[in-house]
């Protein structure tokens, strides 16, 4: 097992993201620091959200920057994560932006109904318990014509641990209209480096 999937294998069993929270931006698909991860990003991200100003929400957000990238590209955003140290990270980094950073969870973030365009979710559905009913709930936080943006994927070969994309499109079926898969396993500026497991997004209107 890889030091990723060994990680979110922890993230599976309880792991401490408060005390995870001050290296977490540390690997190169989290803080985004090197210039070609980051732009790589902010390239996906500018073709999976609208090409207008748009009210996105970011679940189980980390340290916010997929929400900075967000932002950076003219949008309204939201960021849900259950930790305080990783949810005051994130307020730090979205200082001054039109963005707000509010603790809780993911699985039930703490928002109102039909109040978005776009649910975006980076590594997180495939932890929770009950991953459809997850989806049926984030489904009524979309305006008409949303959208769900979710980056998910299978890490590991002895014991692994994720959701892979056929599976994430069949659990979709019932709440979104339609859907497409992108994958990204074979985009090494996404990763800081070559991958040899499944990653993907999952693109879903409602």
């Amino acid at each position: 097992m890889t030091n990723e999937s060994a990680r979110r294998a922890a993230t599976d069993a309880g792991v401490d993201w408060d005390a995870q929270a001050a290296a977490f931006d540390d690997e190169p698909d989290h803080g985004l620091r090197p210039p070609g991860v980051r732009a790589a990003w902010a390239d996906r991200l500018r073709g999976w959200l609208p090409g207008h100003p748009a009210d996105v929400l970011d679940l189980g957000c980390g340290t916010g920057s997929l929400s900075l990238l967000a932002a950076e590209q003219g949008h309204r955003v939201t960021g849900v994560d259950s930790s305080p140290a990783m949810a005051a990270l994130a307020r730090a980094k979205l200082a001054g932006r039109d963005a707000v950073v509010l603790q809780g969870d993911a699985a039930a973030p703490p928002v109102g109904e039909r109040r978005y365009d776009v649910v975006l979710v980076r590594h997180v559905l495939w932890a929770l318990p009950d991953p459809e009913r997850v989806l049926r709930h984030w489904r009524t936080l979309l305006r008409p014509g949303g959208r769900f943006v979710l980056v998910e994927g299978v890490w590991g070969t002895l014991d692994p641990v994720g959701i892979p994309a056929d599976r994430l499109v069949a659990l979709l079926e019932p709440v979104a209209r339609h859907t497409r898969v992108e994958r990204l396993s074979g985009d090494p500026e996404l990763w800081g480096g070559a991958v040899d497991d499944e990653r993907y997004a999952v693109l879903a209107g409602v």
